[in-house]
């Protein structure tokens, strides 16, 4: 009994899923720590007010990418939504540049630009029956592209004052992107992991063949969330224009990498079929308190590259790991289930 292999490979899995749930926010927890010893004023008020202001950009694009991951994709073009959304956006309302357009109108035409860019990327998906990895990284150079043409190699300036407070305006103490941030991941947290479309995302991502069979619309399903992943790409570049308050082409580029290491590291599955919204927080943050702590530490721009690019190597790393460990668990399972057949075959 005492070496019951059984038993043992059940206390393995627990432990597993138990170190799964909780290293990330472990992560989070000893990074705070660490910079809260060798950093100057990291744990002052206005310094978390910062880092939460400057990781809520990453936390909406991320929340918009995690209905696309745990469908079983990827979305590489986020940024490069970014830089065209908000190139045109900064076009529709500049009075310098642009056609002066009122920014309540504008913003509107702009998120809803932003929602169709998602859906081409998941439109073409279906179409050329490519991977979406290529597919994001072709359109991320076509969407790229396109902003640095409309842009004319200018920064466009001359925006209205009225603009300003959705980057830069506070309600009470609180910047108003950290208060958008909170709506958009509590609203994402509710249609993920409390509705019927939540389930049919994480059934599609867990095995995309058995979902077919169960008459879940497979094509449909991935232009929707790559039409979600484009929805908070353009409320993203709405936000940054506004805190930037100059369009600029460079606005938003590699926010995608900030937000695939902060879904991996949160136990977002690259394979799909897993994560919460939750654990998708607890990862953006890690990525904000070590580039805050880094920056307070007096570490220059190439060695935050440096840590997150490891952070994400890492992240990847774990995740193919877990995937190993469930997969030996199922077989354990099912060894575990004919073994127990056998027997009671043999008493009969």
């Amino acid at each position: 009994m005492k070496n019951d292999p059984r038993l043992i490979k059940s206390l393995s899995g627990n432990i597993g899923k138990v170190a799964n749930k909780y290293t990330p926010l472990l992560i989070l927890l000893l990074s705070i720590l660490l910079f809260s010893i060798i950093a100057p004023n990291f744990l002052s008020f206005n310094n978390f007010r910062l880092m939460f202001r400057q990781v809520s950009f990453v936390t909406i694009s991320a929340v918009g990418l995690m209905f696309v991951m745990v469908a079983g994709g990827i979305d590489l073009s986020i940024g490069s939504q970014i830089i065209f959304t908000n190139i045109v956006l900064s076009l529709m309302i500049s009075n310098t540049y642009g056609y002066g357009i009122d920014p309540l109108i504008a913003i509107p035409v702009s998120i809803t630009m932003g929602t169709i860019l998602g859906m081409v990327n998941g439109i073409l998906s279906n179409t050329l029956k490519v991977h979406p990895l290529i597919i994001t990284l072709g359109t991320s150079y076509i969407y790229k592209g396109l902003g640095y043409i409309i842009a004319g190699g200018r920064n466009i300036d001359g925006l209205p004052d009225s603009f300003r407070v959705y980057g830069q305006g506070y309600v009470g103490p609180l910047p108003v992107p950290i208060i958008i941030m909170v709506v958009v991941a509590i609203i994402g947290a509710f249609f993920l992991h409390n509705t019927n479309f939540g389930s049919r995302v994480f059934a599609m991502g867990g095995n995309q063949e058995a979902a077919h069979l169960v008459g879940i619309n497979i094509k449909r399903m991935k232009v929707i969330v790559f039409a979600i992943g484009g929805f908070a790409s353009g409320i993203t570049a709405v936000l940054l224009l506004s805190r930037v308050f100059n369009g600029q082409v460079t606005t938003g580029a590699g926010i995608e990498f900030d937000a695939l290491t902060a879904a991996l590291l949160g136990g977002v599955s690259f394979a799909g079929g897993e994560g919460t919204i939750w654990g998708l927080v607890t990862g953006v943050m890690i990525i904000g308190v070590l580039n805050n702590g880094m920056q307070l530490f007096g570490l220059q721009d190439f060695y935050q590259n440096l840590v997150k690019g490891a952070l994400l190597l890492a992240a990847v790393g774990y995740d193919e790991y877990q995937k190993r460990r469930r997969a030996k668990e199922t077989v354990a399972i099912v060894e575990a289930k004919a073994d127990l057949d056998l027997k009671a075959s043999q008493v009969q």
